[in-house]
Parts: C-alpha cells; structure tokens; sequence
C-alpha cells in the first residue's frame, strides 16, 4: 500500500466547511503517481501509456480544513491489459472516502489496449490489496 498525507487547503472547502467532493478525485489522482510512474518512469506525457477507463468515489464521512488526510493507495485487480486502484482518505483514523479507478494499458498510436507486460503485473502487484486492508 502506498500512503500520501495531504494538507486540505481553504480554497478546498465548501459552505458547510467540509472537503469539496469535487476535491476527492483530485487528491485521489495526484496520489497515483507512484503507479503512473511504473508506465512512465518520467512522467512524460508524450509517452504516457495508460487511460483511465472509470472513476468512482463512495463518500463515508466528512473531511475537514486543517487537519491532515492520509491518502491509502492500492491495486485491488488486475486484469490482461488493465487494473483497479481503490484508494482511501483517512481522517482522524476513520475512512471518510473510497475511491475505485480502472486504468487501462493503451496504445495511443494504435488508438487500442494493450497487454499488461509481465514487469508491469509484477510491480502492480507489490501494491496488491491484502485482506487486512479491505
């Protein structure tokens, strides 16, 4: 599992002074980059090799300015030429969010999925999910 702790800014609160939920997947997005980086070790967009195919975020709780969130991200599945990353956002010791992305392995010249290569399975699977986490 991989662990990124976000500082919420103010500009990231709605009027009630919780989390904006349009902040979630942001947070969610910026705490793959671990992952992106087995595809594109530079982050190179002009080699970028995935998609995403779906995004969901299951609201649990509320999240709150000025206190720290701890962002768990890990590989539930995968599949021939794509994969599931659940990602978590943990505030004061309780889940308040769950997010599930599918990325898909993709060929941008041939405009097609592409196989996951057995290197790229190998590293997914040093982030698999464990049962203690579910």
């Amino acid at each position: 599992m991989l662990i990124e702790k976000v500082q919420p800014r103010f500009s990231e609160t709605d009027v009630l002074g919780h989390i904006n939920n349009t902040v979630l997947p942001v947070w969610f997005e910026a705490a793959r980059t671990p992952i992106f980086k087995i595809f594109t070790p530079d982050l190179n967009p002009h080699q970028w090799r995935l998609i995403v195919a779906k995004v969901e975020v299951t609201f649990l709780g509320e999240l709150f300015y000025g206190q720290e969130v701890e962002v768990k991200t890990m590989i539930e599945r995968i599949g021939s030429s794509s994969f599931v990353i659940k990602q978590q956002a943990w505030q004061h010791g309780q889940c308040c969010a769950e997010g599930k992305t599918v990325m898909v392995r993709y060929n941008f010249e041939n405009k097609a999925s592409q196989a996951l290569s057995e290197e790229e399975k190998s590293q997914l699977s040093q982030h698999l999910e464990t049962a203690q986490e579910r």
